[in-house]
């Protein structure tokens, strides 16, 4: 599986509050906390992201409190994955069960510049830079996680395989 799509970039340490800012937890609803993914780094993410739009950003990626507002957030905004330097040990769990794929890479993280079309490449974790023809490698996503990602997060296979 392949996914494609144009880059917004940001840097180290983006904690949950400025992917999904706390005045708006009084909602669990995706469509709501879609609204509002990126705000305070970027006040018109929202309206700008399109469907299949990758996130790239650098060391520590969804650091802070563990929410799963944040990914959540991304995913029903749109973007198809987040790649990063690395990731909060919780938000890298969190996306998983909420069915937000994430990949690992240094050298993407670096060398990936905002509005760039880049391919991810799911099951051999290569990331193709389209626009600077430049590949980069990251860990796969193992199966069992996978697996998470195509039920659509933690609770839709658990319930897929006790019915």
């Amino acid at each position: 599986m392949k996914i494609e799509g144009k880059v917004w970039k940001f840097g180290n340490d983006v904690d949950t509050d400025v992917i999904i800012p706390a005045r708006y937890l009084n909602t669990s609803e995706p469509a709501d906390l879609a609204e509002h993914c990126m705000e305070d780094a970027d006040a018109e993410f929202s309206s700008k992201v399109s469907l299949g739009d990758i996130i790239v950003g650098g060391k520590n990626f969804g650091c802070g409190s563990s929410r799963e507002h944040a990914p959540i957030s991304i995913k029903a905004s749109g973007v198809s994955c987040v790649i990063a330097e690395s990731f909060a040990r919780i938000f890298y769990r969190n996306s998983f069960n909420t069915g937000l794929p994430i990949f690992e890479s240094k050298e993407a993280s670096k060398k990936i510049s905002a509005g760039d079309k880049i391919s991810v490449d799911v099951e051999s974790g290569t990331i193709e830079n389209l626009t600077k023809k430049e590949q980069y490698k990251s860990q796969p996503i193992p199966p069992f996680m996978q697996n998470l990602i195509d039920s659509g997060g933690l609770m839709n296979y658990v319930k897929s395989k006790i019915s």
